[in-house]
């Protein structure tokens, strides 16, 4: 795709931080607060595992409709919309939980928001794409990953330790309502505000105009995608990566919240939104930025084993907390954080070897969603396993069993090949 000057007089600072914003709220909400939600009405960790997992399917699945999108409207119509979709759903899970099958409805309710939310990811990447040139996608790329992750800091911080708040005074059904509400206030209102705010971005270069057409670029995209250099060691490569991630995402919030003689922390919801939304998520902010400056120094190649150790061994801290349960809030947060920072230092490995090894050649973009849809996979597949396991097992000797988890990804880190040695790829794109 070529530059394109920035036509449009709205400034980037009006919308990007907010549309970043409005992408990363509905994906921490269902990948973490719902966790803490459905653990405070007596759901099993079976259960929730099971299903928030499940939810995200349509993110690994996003590159299968992104070719047809551009057909039918602009992608500022699918930003707005989607917003106030997710919006409008996320007052009715409020709803839902007021009733005897509270559960199955709102699951449903938030498959509706993670497709919704999925097709907001695309559509604002693209109006990213075609309103600003290649210099001004790199000098806002800060604000857009900010921003993002300000998302998870409100979301898993502070919205979840309101709940603890509420719960207090007004019961864990009606602190869920009021938290869900808010979520839904927050989207609607950047729906409304993005309908004057958001540039249109217009159909990009080589997006498909008929149904005949989207299916013939989607097969293509498909087919070279497997065509490519080493591409079954890469795949195995994303998806090992954060395997063991995959089984401790879901369980952590679980294992924090559980009463001591259970095994956890018996920590409460304004604690966990302290230790793991607020202090974890500033350090995994902190922890990326320090990565890529690593990276950028060192090259990728050098340094992606000990970015894969990063990662990876820090998960050991669950471990020792379910063997010694300490109950002193400083320790917990310094673990959390601890844990957060190798996650953030050593993640941005893995979104590097996806841009820089798998990504070039025809479709760079499309082959970069491609791979983070694998990879996205492959934490859904054992997050849907690890309620099951935690019950099973207990916490003490699952975090132990994560250990031994990690190790696959130790060795195919240490002998994945690398197509472009000088790390810089092929920079043309879809």
């Amino acid at each position: 795709m070529e530059d394109k000057p920035m036509l449009t007089k709205k400034s980037p600072i009006k919308w990007v931080p907010t549309v970043y914003f409005a992408m990363g709220l509905p994906f921490v909400v269902l990948n973490m607060v719902s966790v803490l939600m459905f653990k405070g009405m007596d759901i099993s960790d079976t259960q929730i595992a099971f299903w928030t997992s499940l939810t995200l399917l349509p993110w690994t699945l996003k590159p299968l409709w992104s070719p047809f999108l551009g057909m039918f409207k602009t992608k500022k119509f699918f930003v707005v919309l989607t917003q106030i979709v997710t919006g409008v759903v996320f007052g009715l899970i409020a709803l839902s939980l007021q009733l005897p099958h509270f559960f199955a409805l709102s699951i449903t309710l938030l498959f509706i928001i993670a497709f919704s939310g999925a097709t907001h990811d695309i559509a604002t990447d693209g109006v990213y794409i075609t309103e600003l040139s290649k210099e001004d996608q790199a000098k806002w790329i800060g604000w857009q990953g900010a921003f993002y992750n300000l998302a998870k800091v409100v979301a898993s911080g502070g919205l979840v330790w309101l709940a603890g708040y509420l719960i207090g005074h007004f019961g864990t059904v009606n602190a869920w309502m009021i938290i869900m509400t808010i979520c839904g206030v927050i989207m609607l209102l950047l729906g409304v505000y993005h309908v004057k705010a958001l540039p249109k971005g217009g159909a990009a270069n080589g997006e498909a105009k008929s149904l005949k057409e989207g299916g013939m670029l989607l097969w293509d995209v498909i087919k070279s995608f497997f065509e490519k250099k080493y591409i079954l060691w890469y795949i195995a490569f994303i998806i090992l990566y954060r395997f063991a991630e995959g089984f401790v995402m879901k369980i952590v919030p679980l294992f924090l919240k559980a009463p001591v003689a259970q095994q956890g922390l018996g920590l409460s919801e304004q604690e966990i939104g302290l230790y793991y939304g607020t202090f974890g998520a500033i350090a995994f902010i902190l922890g990326s930025i320090l990565g890529g400056y690593y990276i950028a120094r060192v090259g990728l190649k050098k340094s992606l084993f000990l970015l894969c150790c990063t990662f990876n061994i820090p998960f050991a801290v669950y471990w020792l907390f379910a063997i010694f349960q300490p109950s002193a809030g400083w320790v917990i947060a310094s673990g959390i954080a601890f844990e957060y920072f190798g996650y953030g230092f050593g993640f941005v490995g893995l979104s590097l070897f996806m841009m820089q090894q798998i990504a070039p050649g025809k479709y760079q973009m499309a082959h970069y969603a491609f791979a983070s849809g694998i990879m996205n996979l492959g934490v859904m597949l054992p997050g849907m396993l690890s309620g099951y396991m935690s019950d099973t097992l207990g916490y003490k000797n699952f975090f132990a069993f994560i250990l031994l988890a990690t190790i696959p990804a130790f060795l195919i880190t240490y002998f994945v090949p690398f197509t472009y040695t000088n790390e810089k790829g092929n920079n043309s794109s879809l």
